[in-house]
């Protein structure tokens, strides 16, 4: 079965998206599965899984990583003979759970892996990884002139203007579980919190 030593050699780490991340979701999705009464077996796989594409399309190997890692993912758990019943619904996980492509979760699962992935994208480590993928990018901070986009594009601009293209769009209303939706409105505020600082502290505020 899949377990961390199994699958961390499958994963190299490229900014804020490396193995690191994939425990913090895997954690995540087995605490709300386990409140959910969710399939574990199911929910364990697809968040080990999830985005084991990632380096793929960062190189430009592959138009999304979400449904990239589904087949990859097929292809995996049939060599360490999962349970074939449950291989379509870890697909199924895997393809819909990346927030920019709005795909709908159409098993309980799957609202599990979205909660989970979409949880790491709020709140105090959220901001690390934001300004880690930024360094490692060479982009920039901030720039007062240059205002966030309506819409999201991709994270190719400041730091700052991230969370307002991205971030903040996560609102803690569209988390699926009750447990995410109290964990999402807790990091949503602190995200709130740390811009209206940052630009009072760069704005010379008292």
């Amino acid at each position: 079965m899949l377990n961390k030593e199994r699958v961390k050699k499958l994963y190299r780490d490229i900014g804020g998206h490396g193995f690191d991340h994939v425990e913090r979701v895997h954690r995540m999705a087995m605490l709300l599965a386990k409140k959910e009464k969710a399939d574990s077996q199911i929910v364990d796989a697809a968040a080990w899984l999830h985005d084991i594409a990632r380096a793929k399309e960062d190189e430009m190997k592959c138009k999304c990583h979400a449904e990239e890692g589904a087949k990859i993912a097929e292809r995996i758990l049939k060599k360490i003979n999962f349970p074939e019943s449950k291989i379509e619904c870890v697909r199924h996980a895997i393809s819909v759970h990346r927030f920019s492509k709005n795909k709908k979760a159409k098993t309980k699962e799957a609202k599990i892996l979205q909660d989970a992935d979409r949880l790491d994208a709020l709140g105090a480590i959220c901001i690390a990884r934001v300004f880690m993928y930024n360094g490692f990018k060479k982009l920039p901070l901030y720039s007062p002139e240059r205002k966030p986009e309506k819409h999201y594009h991709g994270q190719e601009t400041t730091a700052i203007n991230h969370f307002y293209e991205k971030i903040l769009k996560i609102k803690p209303s569209n988390f699926h579980t009750k447990t995410a939706r109290k964990i999402a409105e807790k990091r949503y505020l602190f995200i709130e919190e740390f811009l209206r600082r940052f630009k009072a502290e760069w704005n010379a505020e008292i």
